[in-house]
């Protein structure tokens, strides 16, 4: 017996990771809410789907009632939820100081509150509508530099790291999977669309790691496949069996090590500095 077609709801579809995600969640014979900023620019997809295959709604995620209407449409047009791929964000490249605040302020409202915004309305969703104790499965497009900071990416590093520490700490009631993906470099148009602002003079010496780290990315044509990243990802979702945490890459794992190992080191040599740091008198309750 067939299982029936799982519903998606993708943010972030007009290129990258969420515009693949969506083609290949439709070519599997899977239903998708497709959302982005702007519509037209799945005008191709739109004419070979019909709505009750393709649902396309426009979704700034940094407006609530945005998010809020685009869940309330899913509600209507498919009467239920099964994953949420929540991909929507953009990156900035130039060092914290070289970093206008206005300019970091919009980030954090769209890879931090956009997405944390998506995920409680996917919970709540899953909770009020689905079908009572099946949940759902959000998938939370971060970065392997929300774990282990990139010189140039101090800011877009803090949005990711602030989003996993966020789902971390979801409840997951009523059977739902939350699942934080944490992709090394792949090539899509994420660079091509990030927003490269000028160095700092402090840090324009050639030899320095910002400067260098800016020279390998801008422009640069990275390894990682991101159509083998979605169906990897497609198949960790049918599979049923979904990780808390994917990391997606081996560059992403040997940084993930490196990260493990430097802890390791710093528990090791700090530990004894924690060993006579209780109160005397012992404790009473909770702090």
């Amino acid at each position: 017996m067939m299982s029936s077609p799982k519903v998606w709801f993708i943010t972030g579809t007009s290129s990258g990771f969420g515009r693949l995600m969506t083609e290949y969640a439709l070519d599997q014979g899977d239903i998708v809410v497709a959302t982005l900023r702007k519509p037209q620019v799945l005008s191709d997809l739109a004419a070979r789907y019909p709505v009750d295959k393709l649902l396309v709604l426009k979704v700034d995620v940094t407006k609530q009632e945005d998010i809020d209407e685009a869940f309330a449409r899913t509600r209507s047009a498919f009467g239920r939820l099964d994953v949420v791929f929540n991909n929507a964000g953009y990156s900035i490249v130039t060092e914290i100081e070289g970093t206008p605040v206005d300019k970091a302020r919009e980030l954090f409202e769209t890879n931090f509150w956009g997405a944390t915004n998506v995920s409680r309305a996917a919970v709540k969703f899953f909770r009020e509508v689905n079908e009572r104790g099946k949940g759902g499965t959000i998938l939370q497009m971060s970065s392997i530099g929300g774990f282990n900071a990139l010189p140039e990416f101090g800011y877009y590093a803090a949005t990711k790291h602030g989003r996993n520490l966020g789902m971390d700490s979801i409840n997951t009631h009523d059977k739902n999977q939350i699942c934080i993906i944490e992709p090394g470099a792949f090539h899509t148009s994420v660079m091509n669309k990030a927003e490269v602002l000028p160095q700092h003079p402090a840090y324009t010496d050639e030899s320095f790691e910002t400067s260098v780290m800016r020279r390998q990315v801008v422009g640069a044509v990275f390894e990682g496949d991101a159509y083998k990243f979605t169906r990897t990802v497609y198949e960790v979702v049918q599979g049923g069996n979904i990780p808390k945490r994917l990391p997606m890459g081996l560059d992403a794992i040997e940084l993930l090590n490196g990260k493990i190992e430097l802890l390791k080191a710093t528990v090791a040599e700090t530990k004894g500095l924690s060993v006579d740091l209780k109160r005397d008198g012992g404790a009473v309750g909770l702090m």
